[in-house]
């Protein structure tokens, strides 16, 4: 038996009203019953119950009231086992109220009316298990009887007490000594019974299967019934949350003191070392809020109902902006009762501050800002490499995560952590490697999750499995989980598991100019470095990366204003890598012009001073002190010249030097973009002189896995052992650090420092080396249409690297010999042959074969060549966006491809060299995720005749040009807007529907406007030519957008084909479409399969059936239509003119209305084929009908 303590249980499993069991129920037939009878075997077959002896008094009680039931007819025996002093005892089978046998032999139930104490009420209690309770209590006191019914059933435990609980239920019985009580408590539930699996029938000429839904339902219409009971409504007596409510995690009150000194530790050693950003920048002086966004996702697959695998949805800017929250709303439901998310998942592109946010996040809570969490554990993804199995679970949390402070006390700590799970958040950052995520979400051996959850103390796991089993809940798991990763990371083992999807949108104009005001603290520099982001309009739409605007920035501080700014992404990455190189030259400031400036100070200073000292003497004194004044000058003139002269011929060394070591560097950022990762491996062998000269340009980083504390020395060389100071994982040393001590502890690492850097100099080496072959070179070029290269999303960081190899080799070559050591000749005719190759490349593609996200990349690479060129007509760069725009469809579709600010431009620059050449263009920018920005410059173009895009964001658009006064404008907006045909796969695709009907019905855009009555006088062109429309919302999500949709289709007029499969729109529904379909004149296909549409609704629709003129193709396939129904369809059938075919098979009629249907369609000579086979007609009755009209099919 299981001792515990009940106070807990009685208090939970409570319920709220007894007082229905006490109507029949008498304290003294229930003895006598007891005494003899016995239990029925309720527990077990391992538990044994242990005997209780009947009371031998009898209890006094009012003559009870009488009512007969039927006796029962069997009754089991069993001999006790624990002792042969008790007389065999049978087995009580308690039933819903105590009865005792009367003189007829049937049972009575004896009401007793005694005094029911009210039990107190119990917050958010769940429906609680059956329970029965008996225990002693002293004989001399009656105790008021509370009863609860049990049912049949086997799965019940019993649960000794250590104490007598409180008096749910009591029993007065005598001559029995104190013993444990007993509590039965339902903890199994019952086993459902087998259900035998149903035989669909088939069809007798091909055998097919009739659908499911169509053989779930009687013949009768039930379809109203079936789609309450899908989703019934919460009873007022028995509500359930959406979430379980899980246990309350311990107060802030209930941790131990000791913990929560180490929790304030914690917090400020968190606040002094997550504050720091890039390149000496800090969260405190720089940091600026990132838009961040809650993204949808929906079931993908044939089958959605039952699909497990996800896939994100790109919502337009109107949604985006709508969907954005506050950093401090993340966590803000957490604990609530409406929602419970516990697995987070934020991504974002490169560079879009995923890092930097959950630093902040960090810093947050070490202000107190997140109360939700007692503790924060950071974790990246270099962690994976550390392999040997000596970790637990502990030391994972308290030594390896970031951040976290010596512990004096780790087990007490993380006794704590394991009590209130909930209240710990761990964070998962730097897993970019999809193979990572992949690898930590497979499934993990018995063997290894059951040695986990027994003992995850034990120094005898790798951090990648405890990692593992923390993402898959082994361990920890009521914690919250963040993971951060790019979103072509995102796969359906992530989304599966992913309760809250959060994006990183990056900055809009005002954070752009507000990361400006912190960067340049001086006014008048930053006006002009305003004015000159102002004058590039592509380096100021790549500023909405703030990765890449942190790049401009540097650029723009350093150029001050003497060079020309770089326009595209390849120059600006050449530009800060030369920046990062002059500096380590030290040519922040040219050597030549500093010592210059520095021997005319001193020799300005000398000859005042002996103009001072010599006022006295003569003239020709002071002739001859000039005359070797002039001479001492020459002299040290001879010198600095000499030292110029040693200084260039050491310049040209360590510039040799330099390229050596920059190629060397080349080709370990390629190896790390083809493997996928930003780590360089441990078994990779860097020289000293590489590894130093990577750490000195900053363009890589050494970090250390593992904590180390050091002492501190006091003042005066003394040593303080009371004072500890922690090497903080993380902590990287760059400009010429120290890095002995990473080498010191083993465990350092060599990473790069910056993404876009990385792939810049992995295309050095693809486009400036000779070690990279023709054939080699070819393979790595984008846009492969091979089966292998269009299978899978291309990886961020590999299609970075094609596109900078692309703008290198139509770089200013003389720009170039800063990153190449070969002679002029060598390098030119390398160039040449590689820019062949790429310009042969892109003629031979079809552009009819390329994907949407392909026909983006060709115009990427196209822009990053043609703008880095000589400028002379007949280069390659020129051929090759000649060659693009005279090829491009003329319908251009981006559906599906998310559209970035830089994106819009490197199209819009091939549209405007199309238009140039006569070419005109149809854009399809729905689901594309495109700014209204990017919207309004691609729509004014010119040479586009058409456009597609968010409904939402169109509307936004006509609103801002009409407060503008840009009528021009605004009248090809909406002339060019189109949206036939339209399929509506979200919900807010109808509601941006119905917002576009309302306003071609009413002919303005609000009723405060007036300016569009000449625009929308005919109302919306758009909405006129909308002829086939397609709810493709499922059956979960179509009820809720069915209202809307039947309030705007009177407003399609010139609507022919309507698709409401799977809509699941019931009788209701039909009745609310009937009275739409009135407007619909122009209707020719009704698709209405698979909708639980019953004999009312057919009812409804044939009234309105007979009224559409042009009405050819209805399909009622798969609904749940009778006799009934089909005899209402078969009286419209000959006033279908127009009606040529017709499917009705399995649904539920029988011959009967198989007959009408046969009768009818000899008077509808148009009609071509009929379908109503299903398994309610006999294959008789079928096989005739058919013989008499050969129109009749099967399928």
């Amino acid at each position: 038996m299981q001792e515990f303590d009940q106070d807990s249980l009685i208090s939970d499993m409570l319920p709220e009203n007894l007082t229905e069991f006490m109507e029949c129920f008498d304290p003294d037939e229930f003895s006598n019953y007891f005494k003899s009878g016995c239990f029925e075997d309720i527990i077990n077959d391992n538990e044994t119950l242990r005997p209780l002896e009947a009371p031998t008094s009898s209890i006094h009680h009012k003559e009870p009231q009488t009512v007969k039931l039927q006796k029962n007819k069997r009754k089991r025996q069993r001999t006790s086992q624990h002792t042969k002093m008790n007389p065999t005892t049978k087995r009580l089978k308690v039933t819903e109220q105590p009865v005792t046998p009367d003189a007829n032999g049937e049972l009575t139930i004896t009401p007793k009316s005694v005094p029911t104490p009210t039990p107190e009420p119990v917050r958010d209690l769940h429906p609680s298990p059956p329970l029965f309770q008996v225990y002693p209590s002293p004989p001399a006191t009656s105790i008021p009887i509370q009863l609860i019914s049990l049912p049949d059933n086997s799965g019940y435990q019993v649960v000794q007490l250590s104490s007598s609980p409180p008096p749910l239920i009591g029993l007065p019985l005598s001559n029995i000594t104190a013993t444990p009580a007993y509590i039965l408590a339902n903890l199994v539930p019952a086993t459902p019974p087998p259900c035998k699996r149903k035989v669909l029938p088939l069809s007798p000429v091909n055998g097919a299967v009739a659908p499911v839904l169509m053989s779930s339902f009687p013949p009768s219409s039930l379809s109203d019934m079936t789609s309450k009971a899908v989703s019934p409504p919460p009873s007022p007596s028995n509500k359930v949350s959406p979430c379980k409510e899980s246990p309350r995690s311990p107060t802030v009150d209930e941790i131990p003191q000791r913990v929560k000194d180490y929790i304030q530790q914690y917090k400020a050693h968190m606040a002094e070392i997550c504050h720091d950003m890039e390149a000496g920048l800090s969260l405190h002086t720089h940091y600026v809020d990132v838009q961040v966004t809650m993204r949808e996702i929906v079931r993908s697959g044939k089958n959605t109902n039952n699909s497990l695998d996800k896939e994100l949805i790109i919502t337009g800017d109107v949604d985006r902006q709508k969907s954005s929250m506050e950093q401090n709303q993340i966590f803000q439901n957490l604990n609530g009762v409406k929602c419970n998310k516990r697995y987070m998942l934020l991504f974002g592109n490169a560079g879009m501050g995923k890092t930097t946010l959950i630093k902040k996040l960090c810093l947050d809570w070490s202000k107190d800002c997140i109360p939700q969490f007692d503790f924060v554990f950071l974790f990246e993804g270099k962690k994976l490499t550390l392999t040997e199995p000596t970790y637990s679970l502990q030391t994972l949390l308290l030594s390896l995560s970031s951040f976290s402070p010596p512990c004096t006390d780790p087990g007490e700590v993380y006794t704590q952590i394991l009590a209130a799970p909930k209240r710990v958040l761990i964070i998962f950052d730097g897993f970019d490697e999809l193979r990572d995520y992949k690898m930590l979400l497979q499934a993990l051996e018995k063997d290894l999750v059951t040695s986990l959850q027994r003992d995850s103390k034990a120094q005898s796991f790798t951090v990648k499995q405890l990692f593992s089993a923390i993402l898959q809940r082994v361990l920890l798991p009521g914690c919250t989980l963040l993971l951060a990763t790019r979103p072509r990371v995102v796969a359906s083992q992530l989304l599966r598991r992913t309760d809250s999807l959060l994006e990183v949108c990056g900055f809009n104009p005002a954070n752009v100019e507000t990361y400006l005001s912190k960067y340049f603290t001086d006014p008048t520099l930053k006006a002009s470095v305003v004015d000159r982001l102002t004058a590039s309009s592509y380096l100021r739409l790549l500023c909405w990366n703030p990765g890449l605007c942190h790049m401009v920035c540097t650029v723009l501080e350093w150029s001050k204003g003497s060079e020309v700014l770089p326009r595209t992404l390849t120059g600006l990455c050449h530009q800060v890598l030369c920046q990062k190189l002059g500096k380590d030259r030290g040519r922040t400031q040219w050597p030549g012009e500093t010592q210059e400036a520095l021997t005319e100070i001193s020799n300005n200073s000398q000859v005042r001073k002996g103009h001072e000292n010599n006022q006295t003497k003569s003239r020709k004194a002071r002739q001859s002190a000039l005359c070797s004044q002039k001479v001492r000058k020459a002299k040290g003139q001879d010198k600095q010249q000499e030292k110029v002269d040693e200084g260039n011929v050491s310049e040209d060394t360590n510039r040799k030097e330099d390229k050596e070591l920059l190629s060397q560097l080349s080709s370990l950022a390629w190896e790390g973009v083809k493997s996928n990762t930003s780590i360089i491996p441990a078994g990779r062998v860097v020289s000293a002189k590489l590894k130093a000269f990577g750490l000195r340009t900053g363009l890589l980083l050494s970090q250390r896995l593992r904590t180390i504390v050091k002492r501190d020395n006091e003042e005066g060389g003394g040593h303080d052992t009371n004072k500890t100071r922690r090497v903080e994982e993380g902590e990287s040393k760059e400009n010429g650090g120290d890095v002995d001590l990473v080498d010191d502890c083993g465990d350092g690492i060599l990473l790069w420092a910056n993404p876009f850097l990385q792939s810049y100099i992995a295309a050095v080496h693809l486009s400036l080396s000779r070690t990279v072959p023709d054939r080699s070179f070819l393979q790595t070029l984008p846009l492969q249409t091979t089966v292998k290269g269009r299978g899978k999303p291309k990886r961020e960081e590999l299609e970075l690297t094609q596109r900078f190899a692309v703008g290198l080799l139509f770089h200013n070559r003389a720009e170039l010999e800063r990153l190449h050591s070969y002679r002029e000749t060598v390098f030119r005719d390398m160039l040449r042959s590689k820019q062949a190759l790429a310009t042969k490349h892109l003629e031979d593609l079809s552009m009819s074969e390329l994907s949407p996200a392909q026909v983006l990349e060709a115009c990427n690479y196209v822009y990053e060549a043609s703008f880095t060129h000589d400028g002379s007509g007949g280069s390659p760069a020129s051929r090759m966006l000649t060659h693009l725009t005279e090829n491009l469809p003329e319908f251009l579709t981006f559906r599906g491809v998310s559209f970035s600010p830089p994106d819009v431009f490197s199209v819009q620059n091939v549209l405007e060299q199309g238009g140039a050449k006569g070419r005109t263009f149809s854009l399809d920018l729905e689901d594309s995720g495109i700014q209204i920005c990017g919207l309004r410059s691609l729509m004014s173009l010119n040479n586009i005749n058409t456009y597609r895009a968010c409904i939402a964001d169109v509307i936004t658009l006509w609103e801002q040009l009409e407060q503008s006064d840009e009528e021009g404008l605004l009248q090809g907006a909406v002339s060019k807007f189109k949206i036939h045909p339209l399929k509506a796969t979200q919900v807010c695709h109808i509601e941006h529907l119905e917002n576009l009907v309302n306003i071609h019905m009413r002919k303005r855009l609000s009723e405060s406007s007036s300016q569009l009555d000449s625009i929308l006088a005919e109302g919306v062109p758009a909405v006129k030519e909308l002829c086939k429309l397609e709810f493709e919302l499922g059956p979960e999500n179509g009820p809720v957008a069915l209202p809307k949709l039947w309030d705007l289709l009177p407003g399609l007029q010139n609507l022919q084909h309507l698709d409401l499969e799977k809509s699941k729109i019931g009788d209701k529904g039909a009745d609310n479409l009937a009275n739409a379909l009135v407007s619909l004149k122009c209707l020719e296909i009704l698709n209405l399969s698979q909708n639980c549409i019953g004999d009312e609704g057919v009812k409804k629709l044939a009234l309105s059936l007979r009224d559409l003129p042009k009405l050819h193709c209805l399909s009622l396939y798969s609904n749940v239509i009778s006799d009934e129904g089909a005899e209402s369809l078969a009286a419209v059938l000959p006033h279908m003119a127009s009606l040529t075919e017709l499917d009705i098979k399995y649904n539920k009629m029988t011959d009967v209305g198989a007959q009408s249907l046969g009768a009818s369609l000899r008077s509808c000579k148009k009609i071509k084929t009929l379908r109503m086979w299903n398994q309610c007609i006999p294959y008789g009755v079928f096989e005739r009908l058919q013989q008499q009209d050969s129109r009749i099919l099967w399928h």
